[in-house]
């Protein structure tokens, strides 16, 4: 690589380090790399340099938002999550696994993941907050769950896959790659369950919406509280938002909500809310512009409130997003990208080339596009494919799975849906709790995949 393309590889990192120190919205610090590599490195116009402007990524946060902050503040999402509350019958701990069904289901019948993610990350979210569960943790089972289901033989990016191995004269069984997708992802969530369930004991504290148990030995989890009272995401700045929750000392409280009539908005959010499920799963019309026309409409139900609607956009999660994304398409441009897979080809053992290939595309998708990294990245396997030393299923599941579970990352489409829904929390420091799980999920799942999808089929087979 030369120096042109190291540099912005180093900027990149100091980007990173300086978000950390300082309290800088790091898309800011993308804008700016992204002019300085476009304009002198590539030599590009403004034009050229906002050509991959995440235009679709940015509708659809404030699409997202917009509405659901109408159905937030007309009482519309805490019915329904009031009504999730009372189906559980007080069983918590299995609610992170009935959005992470939810979520599967919904990609692997055709919906493409951050659409799913935009879907049900409100509702999500909303509950983690009305039961003090970890936000964190909910969101992750959520962005999981999306990306169990996103191989499926009829998701977009199950025929992407199909499509480029195939035209390069090789086949992939889609059932195998659907189930080795949603078997992954399965076990990440239970690692991040069992992880941050380890973690909050370790470090004294409760993690009740994990299984934690009363402090008599009495029903665990299903009251929330341990001891002298409930326990709470903290929210008291980065330090202690550093942790996975904190202790407040306060009478408990039973999550069962009492029954409250439904208002004729509230209805209306609800017919809203199913057409939009319709016509973006149905249809396949974009969720950005549906959710933006049904946001409008809830709006003239009650224009005193538009300006708070307008406000509540989670404006700093656009900007984060399409900084960085921004920054990350001039590094393609630039060539960084193809070089880095292309060193990754010349290592020459067919085995360690894969997990090298897994961690490329892995650590690249944490920022950009999965879809086109998925493009780009597979058709550099394909020669060593072609020789028959591994076996071509496990390489390309290994790829498309180490390029899609990286998406916790507040960088990507389903990190940022998340991070925008997040409430009753302190914004930089879930941040940066999602941050340093996505730097885990970087060092972890690549080598998971490789191990079970590329190593052990040659072992057993």
């Amino acid at each position: 690589m030369t120096s042109i393309e190291i540099l912005p590889l180093i900027a990149l990192v100091a980007m990173f380090v300086t978000a950390t120190i300082f309290p800088i919205n790091i898309g800011i610090l993308g804008f700016i790399g992204a002019f300085v590599v476009g304009a002198f490195a590539l030599g590009y116009d403004d034009k050229e340099i906002l050509a991959e402007f995440p235009s679709s990524i940015v509708l659809t946060i404030i699409g997202v938002t917009y509405f659901f902050g109408m159905a937030k503040r007309n009482g519309t999402i805490d019915l329904l999550v009031n009504a999730c509350i009372r189906a559980v019958r007080g069983r918590v701990t299995v609610v992170p696994w009935v959005f992470f069904f939810s979520a599967s289901v919904l990609t692997a019948l055709g919906t493409f993941s951050p659409a799913a993610v935009a879907l049900i990350a409100p509702a999500a979210m909303a509950f983690a907050a009305r039961t003090r569960m970890s936000p964190l943790v909910m969101g992750i089972m959520t962005i999981n769950g999306a990306h169990a289901g996103a191989f499926s033989p009829i998701s977009v990016s199950g025929v992407l896959v199909r499509d480029i191995v195939e035209s390069n004269g090789l086949t992939i069984a889609p059932w195998t790659l659907f189930f080795a997708s949603y078997g992954i992802n399965t076990l990440l969530s239970v690692f991040t369950i069992a992880g941050y369930a380890v973690l909050a004991r370790v470090r004294d504290l409760d993690y009740s919406a994990m299984g934690a148990t009363t402090g008599d030995g009495g029903d665990g989890g299903a009251s929330g509280t341990r001891g002298d009272g409930p326990w709470t995401p903290s929210t008291g700045g980065s330090a202690a938002g550093t942790q996975v929750l904190t202790r407040v000392h306060r009478p408990s409280t039973d999550i069962a909500p009492a029954i409250e009539p439904v208002t004729r908005v509230q209805k209306l959010t609800l017919v809203l809310i199913a057409a939009v499920l319709v016509l973006v799963l149905v249809l396949h019309l974009p969720i950005s512009f549906v959710a933006i026309a049904a946001g409008a409409i809830l709006a003239f139900t009650d224009l005193s409130k538009q300006n708070e609607a307008i406000a509540g956009i989670s404006w700093s999660t656009v900007l984060l997003v399409a900084g960085m994304v921004t920054y990350i398409s001039l590094l393609q441009e630039l060539g960084t990208i193809d070089h880095l897979a292309q060193m990754a080809i010349k290592v020459g053992a067919p085995l360690l080339v894969a997990l090298v290939l897994c961690y490329v595309i892995g650590v690249t998708s944490a920022f950009a596009s999965s879809t086109a990294l998925l493009t780009a990245v597979i058709p550099l396997a394909l020669p060593l494919l072609e020789t028959g030393a591994l076996p071509v299923v496990g390489v390309v599941a290994a790829l498309a799975i180490s390029a899609t579970v990286v998406d916790v990352s507040p960088f990507s489409t389903n990190g940022a849906l998340v991070l925008a829904s997040a409430q009753n929390i302190e914004r930089r420091a879930f941040y940066r709790q999602l941050l340093l799980n996505a730097a885990v999920v970087v060092a972890v799942a690549p080598a998971l995949c490789w191990l079970i999808l590329v190593v052990a089929p040659g072992l057993f087979g």
